[in-house]
């Protein structure tokens, strides 16, 4: 390890050398690798953070590289798994850290693997499905986690310390209700995105630290067109809250999800296979029926007005279509039942 490498951090009072050794200790999960993800991966890997666990469902598109911080055009242009691009960049950026990139959709039937050990969970997501599995799995497991959303120019953070503070379930019981913006629908800002990131990643650098109950636990709300921000205490543990409370943990219970369109992206996602795929047998049965590209990581099979992203585990990306039904058909029909 390069002595200066961490200088700067350590002088800071609130972190000193015992504080950067319990970063270089700690194991971090970032779920969701796009614009809130791809900042938090990137200052954690120069903050010095031991193993940071990437886990993203999805890969990169041209619409991405306005505001998610690790790619570039040639991710883009390969449609590189988010995770595995991720991955590369943050290998050349600190090659201290062991990073683990997951090229998958977080359920209730690979949670416990894939986040076993961690210390602390980043909020990356863009659907309060997915939050509200980390919000069960991070308070059955007393691991703390870091809730983050951001669309326009708006976003929101908060803190969920298990025991100590309010979760996401005692916050929202349930979803919003009705059609929300989200970022295909109503844009967002790259300035909006950096800052919520930063904020996320200002508390995580705390909790690892060893700081965790100096943690003021509060939703931060920040606006950077209009300049507003506002703060809102978080209340302790609602007894009366289903996960909190009652320690039920109903998004646990289910195996596997149904097949989702993907708001705002004309596009589903279908994972009900139960058995992996071999990406070089099925490229040579799609040859002769459109363009196929293909690498280790996916396998893309353009039939317009349609667009099938493939990956090994069987999951796939309809584009073109929001339409569940259909992108079922089309996937019985070209990659098989």
């Amino acid at each position: 390890m390069e002595p200066d490498r961490y200088s700067r951090q350590v002088l800071f009072p609130g972190i000193g050398a015992a504080g950067q050794q319990r970063i270089r200790a700690a194991k971090v999960a970032v779920v969701g690798c796009g614009a809130l993800g791809s900042f938090q991966a990137g200052a954690l890997a120069r903050a010095g953070v031991g193993r940071i666990l990437l886990i993203d469902r999805d890969y990169v598109e041209w619409s991405n590289l306005q505001r998610q911080w690790l790619y570039d055009e040639s991710d883009a242009r390969d449609a590189l798994p988010k995770a595995i691009a991720a991955a590369r960049r943050l290998a050349a950026i600190n090659s201290e850290v062991e990073v683990s990139p997951l090229v998958a959709d977080l359920t209730a039937a690979n949670i416990e693997e894939a986040l076993e050990g961690v210390n602390l969970i980043l909020d990356g997501t863009d659907n309060f499905e997915t939050r509200y599995l980390l919000n069960d799995y991070a308070v059955s497991h007393g691991v703390p986690w870091i809730y983050g959303a951001a669309v326009g120019s708006y976003g929101l953070t908060m803190p969920v310390l298990p025991g100590k503070t309010a979760c996401l379930k005692c916050v929202y019981p349930e979803p919003p209700s009705g059609a929300q913006p989200t970022c295909e629908t109503a844009g967002v800002l790259n300035a909006i995105t950096s800052a919520i990131a930063s904020l996320q990643t200002g508390d995580a650098l705390k909790i690892l630290a060893g700081h965790a109950d100096s943690l003021r636990p509060r939703i931060t709300t920040v606006d950077v067109w209009s300049g507003e921000v506002r703060q809102v205490a978080l209340p302790p543990p609602d007894a009366g809250c289903q996960a909190c409370g009652w320690r039920e943990f109903v998004h646990l219970e289910g195996k596997r999800r149904a097949p989702i369109s993907l708001c705002g992206r004309n596009a589903v996602q279908i994972h009900e296979r139960a058995q992996p795929l071999d990406l070089g047998q099925l490229k040579a049965a799609l040859e002769p029926l459109g363009e196929v590209r293909a690498n280790e990581f996916a396998l893309r099979f353009f039939l317009p007005p349609y667009e099938m992203t493939i990956f090994p585990d069987g999951r796939a990306i309809i584009k073109g279509t929001d339409d569940v039904g259909l992108a079922r058909s089309l996937y019985a029909r070209y990659v098989g039942a």
